[in-house]
């Protein structure tokens, strides 16, 4: 059972790329989001794999971190989620957003994703709203590219994650549901990001409760 590649990167697909480990291409799927902050052809890079056996076939699926493949593991686990739509979920959904997403019962935010309607989503919201929260946030490896060219090393870790459990503690402890609370700081998650502006905690405070307000 192979656990995590480490080697060059020969080639993308659409949803897939090749990892060269000495010598031996390893066709890996992974998500867009993924494979679009791992690096260039060339660079060095590292990823977490999920190994599917079939009779048929033996697919590899690779992850940025633990835990982008334990919410893989979690979502395939509900009926009528497989490897693709699961995939698509964490394409459109970042791990670190995707717990947020299901405990305020945000249907919008798993509907975004190929292949899932509005009964899925449901399902799967109903099905891991309990389950979501024995997720480990903070284990687990992070992925790593480092540039052929020149030798620098890039690690893309999510930062928002304890800043947006804070925010919802917060804003439960004025009052508000935690589903009212999730939602609102989402979005302001959402408008710091688009904005580009501080996504401290007291902006993500602010943001949310105009959110509440509106």
């Amino acid at each position: 059972m192979i656990g995590k590649l480490s080697g060059i990167i020969d080639y993308f697909d659409t949803n897939s790329l090749i990892l060269d480990v000495g010598g031996v291409g390893y066709v890996v799927l992974a998500s867009s989001r993924t494979l679009s902050s791992i690096g260039q052809v060339g660079d060095t890079a590292s990823l977490l794999i999920t190994t599917n056996v079939r009779e048929d076939a033996i697919t590899l699926y690779g992850f940025a971190d633990a835990l982008e493949k334990q919410w893989f593991a979690l979502l395939t686990s509900v009926q009528g989620v497989g490897a693709k739509a699961g995939m698509a979920i964490l394409a459109v959904c970042p791990a670190d957003q995707l717990g947020f997403a299901i405990a305020a019962q945000d249907k919008a935010a798993l509907t975004r994703a190929s292949g899932v309607g509005p009964k899925l989503a449901t399902r799967i919201l109903t099905e891991l709203k309990d389950k979501a929260s024995k997720i480990d946030i903070g284990g687990g490896a992070q992925m790593v590219t480092t540039s052929k060219s020149s030798g620098s090393a890039k690690v893309e870790v999510s930062e928002n994650f304890g800043v947006d459990q804070d925010a919802v503690s917060a804003l439960t402890n004025l009052g508000y549901s935690s589903s009212d609370a999730y939602k609102a700081v989402l979005k302001a998650q959402e408008k710091a990001n688009d904005n580009e502006s501080d996504a401290g905690l007291q902006s993500i405070i602010r943001l949310a409760l105009q959110e509440l307000s509106a």
